[in-house]
């Protein structure tokens, strides 16, 4: 089965996450690369809407890009929050605090296993993305942007991420063990 052109754009934000860890972890050494880490983050950013636009108006919704998409998503997202941490200490003034970091990994992390089960029960992920879940994800790319920009409001913006982060987690767990209880009745 061929790919839709929006589960392409979906492949490609996948295959340039190693780049954007790549030039964010030899950033410290060259710094002009922190500028392509940022360019790079921000197409992901933008090919994200942009695949979800013509999945949507061109009728190109399918099974892989509901799996692919959010992977690509928690992909960059995790990558972006653990090698910012990493270097963070390394010529950032305002960077990641662990707590954050283990957070957003952590919840994440429960979300790609909870998918993975479900899957595994149902032979199918029909999960549909909630307003918590993509508050969530905006915040986390705000958070992103916010220790690229270095801006001293950031702990404002972490500490809503954190918020919804564990009200979207409860959510989407409670969703899920709901389809998991519907399956086996």
């Amino acid at each position: 089965m061929a790919l839709t052109f929006a589960n392409k754009v979906t492949v490609g934000r996948i295959l340039i996450v190693p780049f954007f860890i790549a030039t964010l972890l030899y950033s410290p050494e060259r710094t002009y690369l922190r500028h392509v880490a940022l360019g790079i983050f921000l197409l992901a950013m933008i090919s994200d809407v942009i695949d979800g636009y013509i999945a949507r108006e061109r009728k190109q919704k399918t099974r892989a890009g509901a799996i692919l998409d959010p992977l690509a998503d928690k992909l960059l997202l995790m990558s972006a929050f653990l090698c910012l941490y990493k270097i963070g200490d390394l010529f950032l003034r305002v960077r990641f605090p662990m707590w954050l970091v283990v957070a957003v990994i952590s919840r994440d992390a429960i979300l790609l296993v909870g998918s993975m089960i479900i899957y595994l029960f149902q032979g199918k992920l029909d999960i549909q993305p909630t307003i918590w879940g993509k508050a969530t994800t905006f915040c986390q790319v705000m958070s992103i942007l916010g220790i690229f920009f270095q801006w001293n409001f950031s702990v404002y913006i972490w500490s809503v991420t954190i918020v919804l982060a564990t009200i979207s987690a409860v959510d989407y767990i409670r969703n899920g063990i709901k389809v998991l209880n519907d399956h086996a009745g």
